[in-house]
């Protein structure tokens, strides 16, 4: 009797505009068509439901995970799976509000359909790095700073009705708030003490929904991609972030710019506390070590053509982008006064 692949798909209920549920038929469809006998799983409100869902199916040896979802559920899941021996083949269909990490992979964002079948494709499947910071994972970005407080701080409800929107008005208003702190920081052999904003560690060129902050980041060639932002005034940072969403600040004295496997940040006064992101949602407080696991996962990806919606920004996004550059605009002509 030949033995049937396994597929589970964990797709959270309240992600972006809340339409996954009906597409659902369809998707178990293409995922049985594909040879998986395929069920799904409603992540609930309880604490890490994608992640203890994720990890009892690879306990139970099912082949492919598909998580649906925002870029917090892809997170919880990567969890529930990283830290295993037997690791199921990942596969992504985007439900949220950013969607960074199905841009790095060409993933179809506003298409479920699409997403699924992917997995129909002869050519579509590679193993890529992921992060491992203290106990947790991360996929796309760990970060810490002030201007990271960006994602704790915009309302669930307001990411799904203003997408980037909602990043961009809270980020404008906390700039003004900017505090540097003291930190160690060590990579690869290397270190910088000194103050900092933030520093940022990433694995793929998508941040935010912008590709020009990373723009050389690889998925599989176990480095991170590190950018330090130094102490900066007002002005000093809404000129960084206007030249960094340009692809301009990679020679910018005020930022160090690094490739590393290991990487260590310590906060030098205790005073100081250092909240990290992990992949938008809040990992812990440093001191942490972050190591990058080279091809650790093997994922689902587009890797036979680039969807137009995966790399063309769009008009409302255009919109978004020029409205925040006239708000820096507007604050250093407030500044300079």
């Amino acid at each position: 009797m030949t033995v049937r692949k396994r597929a589970r798909i964990i797709y959270n209920p309240t992600s972006g505009r809340e339409t996954f549920r009906s597409d659902l038929v369809d998707i178990l469809s293409i995922y049985e068509k594909a040879g998986y006998e395929t069920s799904a799983f409603a992540t609930t409100p309880a604490p890490n439901s994608a992640k203890n869902e994720a990890t009892r199916a690879a306990k139970d040896g099912f082949d492919l995970i598909v998580a649906a979802g925002g870029d917090g559920t892809l997170n919880e899941v990567v969890n529930g799976i990283a830290g295993l021996e037997h690791r199921p083949t990942l596969a992504i269909i985007p439900a949220g509000t950013t969607n960074d990490y199905a841009r790095a992979l060409r993933i179809p964002r506003d298409d479920p359909i699409a997403a699924a079948k992917l997995i129909l494709k002869k050519n579509k499947k590679f193993k890529i790095d992921i992060g491992r910071a203290g106990d947790n994972y991360f996929m796309n970005i760990a970060a810490g700073g002030t201007m990271t407080e960006v994602t704790y701080e915009v309302p669930s409800q307001m990411k799904s009705l203003f997408g980037y929107a909602a990043y961009f008005a809270k980020g404008a208003e906390l700039i003004p708030r900017i505090k540097p702190i003291e930190m160690l920081i060590k990579y690869d052999g290397q270190e910088y003490r000194g103050n900092a904003t933030m520093f940022m560690i990433a694995l793929t060129n998508s941040v935010g929904g912008f590709e020009q902050i990373v723009p050389d980041a690889s998925l599989d060639d176990g480095k991170f991609t590190m950018i330090i932002i130094k102490k900066s005034n007002v002005i000093d940072m809404l000129s960084l972030m206007a030249k960094a969403l340009q692809g301009k600040h990679l020679d910018d004295p005020r930022i160090i710019y690094a490739k590393a496997t290991d990487i260590e940040v310590i906060p030098l006064n205790k005073e100081d506390r250092l909240m990290v992101n992990l992949d938008g949602e809040y990992g812990g407080d440093a001191p942490m070590h972050f190591h990058n696991l080279k091809q650790h996962l093997e994922v689902i990806a587009n890797l036979d053509e680039i969807p137009e919606d995966a790399i063309t920004t769009s008009a409302d996004f255009k919109r978004v982008e020029k409205d925040f550059m006239d708000g820096i605009d507007d604050i250093k002509d407030q500044e300079n006064k």
